[in-house]
């Protein structure tokens, strides 16, 4: 019953984006007292679910978890080994939150590195780059994600596609780099 409560309670929160009064709980948990809810509330702010910021409820980073059941195969099925564990997504994804940011991909050069037009990237600014790191730079005013790249024989730092039809970027003048992709994120489309 306790996991249907908090289904329905991160149900509330998608669509309100807060959590519900202790009245709407009574009434979102067809429980009869506010007793019972406060209850419930107190063993969630226990468990690290919720918590209270200047005296109202908020959800923690728990809130968020979702479960992280195994491993799956992408080659010949296997019978399923489920070891029940939760992940938050915004702590498996992102280092560091005050120097990481979001951005949407547009284009198809990066597309042999797994990058696809509409992805979405998370950037960690403020990181050296490794050469064939992912970067999110500038070129000659310009701003780009491409592959941090060293020519030997140039002596020169310069970026690459991840699609053989695009050239390799040398600076003209100036080349900075703003940060270096960590992740990368798909969201697919089902229709049924």
């Amino acid at each position: 019953m306790g996991n249907i409560r908090l289904s329905k309670l991160k149900g509330f929160y998608k669509k309100f984006r807060r959590i519900p009064s202790y009245s709407e709980m009574t009434k979102l948990f067809k429980l009869a007292s506010k007793k019972a809810v406060s209850d419930i509330v107190h063993r969630w702010i226990n468990e690290g679910i919720l918590e209270k910021i200047n005296n109202k409820l908020a959800p923690s980073s728990k809130f968020f978890n979702i479960p992280y059941v195994g491993i799956i195969k992408a080659g010949y099925p296997i019978l399923s080994d489920e070891q029940k564990s939760y992940y938050n997504l915004d702590e498996f994804l992102v280092d560091d939150p005050n120097s990481s940011m979001l951005l949407r991909v547009s284009g198809d050069s990066m597309v042999e590195a797994g990058i696809f037009n509409g992805d979405y990237v998370i950037i960690q600014k403020d990181k050296h780059p490794s050469i064939g790191d992912i970067v999110l730079a500038e070129i000659d005013q310009e701003w780009t994600l491409k592959i941090f790249k060293n020519n030997r024989n140039k002596k020169r730092i310069y970026l690459k596609a991840a699609n053989k039809n695009y050239p390799d970027f040398y600076p003209k003048s100036e080349l900075k780099i703003h940060g270096v992709v960590k992740a990368v994120i798909r969201k697919y489309n089902t229709t049924n």
